[in-house]
């Protein structure tokens, strides 16, 4: 399997120089919706925009949600609700890099019925960390709390 997302961006009217060019661009994924992007705000972007670390944190977040939602199915536990604040965190890494070192996730779940012990939801909360697709494919240390 393949996923696409294509990245556009073009000069407008603003001198090039490296603290002077616009840094929005445009990511049209392969299902067909598009997004504005930018630098972080500290990178001379734009803060109403998606930036490129928001992004990566939204996509382990998304993924762990969604393995999250599979598991609990599979465990016949009925979710009403699912919404979680996912936080990345920009540091330097064991290399002396700047990295998304860190991304701790909050979920606030709903179930249908009763929520399940506290033992049951570490499980899910542990298996969907290690099953989510994304979070496999880093480096950057995953928490849930």
């Amino acid at each position: 399997m393949q996923y696409t997302a294509t990245i556009n961006w073009k000069r407008n009217d603003l001198p090039f120089t490296a603290k002077t060019y616009d840094r929005t661009y445009t990511v049209q994924f392969g299902g067909g919706d598009s997004i504005k992007g930018s630098a972080a705000p500290e990178f001379l972007g734009k803060a109403e925009l998606a930036n490129p670390e928001e992004l990566f944190t939204s996509s382990i977040s998304s993924c762990f949600m969604l393995t999250f939602l599979y598991l609990a199915a599979m465990k016949d536990l009925t979710v009403d609700e699912y919404s979680a604040t996912a936080t990345g965190t920009l540091a330097k890494n064991a290399e002396g890099k700047m990295a998304i070192t860190e991304v701790t996730i909050k979920p606030d779940i709903t179930f249908q019925d009763t929520k399940p012990d506290a033992a049951t939801l570490d499980e899910l909360y542990k298996k969907a960390h290690d099953t989510c697709f994304i979070s496999s494919s880093v480096k950057t240390k995953v928490t849930v709390v």
